[in-house]
């Protein structure tokens, strides 16, 4: 049996597994998706959302890049955004980084990696927006984790100033940003940010009316 011959086995397995645990799961679950979640977090296969928050599938909606990145220009994430809470009407974005983050990491020490450098550009501003305090870290293990905190309250911020969530606000829709973090090492997850619900939050030169 081939590598990927054993995916599609495993797969059957699963399936069916479910079925005989709960019988209606499929059914029910191919009428609608309802999540009041989302979720954006870094495309590292160590991370995976679901399995995180212990959630079936279903439960939250999620989209993933190379540290977890959210870029007004980037029409992917600004789409999933979008349809997460205009139409999906989520109640919670969580942007989730992880310590560690190879992305974060290469964008700290300057790596010519290739396409993603123009990518990586992004977290490297948000390092020489913090320069001076994460150069007073003497490990640079401490510095890249500092600086994975640092680019998950970046993109709370982003995604805070996006007309998306203002003009949510706007309406009056229930819709909460949050800026959490995963330690690899041991599984929990962390909050990183004061949750941010109401316009008032923004900084004035941010706010869209």
């Amino acid at each position: 049996m081939s590598d990927l011959d054993s995916l599609f086995a495993a797969n059957v397995k699963w399936a069916e597994d479910i079925r005989r645990k709960e019988p209606d799961f499929f059914s029910n679950l191919a009428k609608q998706q309802a999540p009041e979640y989302l979720w954006i977090g870094c495309s590292d296969s160590r991370v995976p959302a679901n399995q995180i928050l212990n959630l079936a599938p279903g439960e939250i909606f999620v989209h993933r890049n190379v540290a977890n990145v959210v870029i007004h220009t980037d029409l992917n994430c600004m789409t999933v955004l979008n349809y997460a809470v205009e139409f999906l009407k989520v109640k919670h974005v969580m942007v989730t980084g992880h310590y560690g983050c190879g992305g974060v990491r290469a964008a700290l020490e300057n790596h010519k990696l290739g396409l993603i450098d123009y990518w990586l550009r992004n977290i490297r501003d948000v390092y020489y927006a913090n320069k001076n305090v994460l150069d007073r870290l003497d490990d640079q293990d401490e510095r890249v984790n500092r600086l994975c905190e640092l680019n998950v309250i970046q993109q709370v911020d982003n995604i805070s100033r996006s007309n998306i969530v203002q003009n949510a606000w706007a309406r009056g829709q229930e819709l909460t940003i949050h800026g959490w973090i995963y330690d690899i090492h041991d599984g929990i997850l962390h909050k990183l940010t004061p949750p941010i619900d109401r316009i008032e939050q923004i900084p004035e030169q941010y706010r869209l009316y």
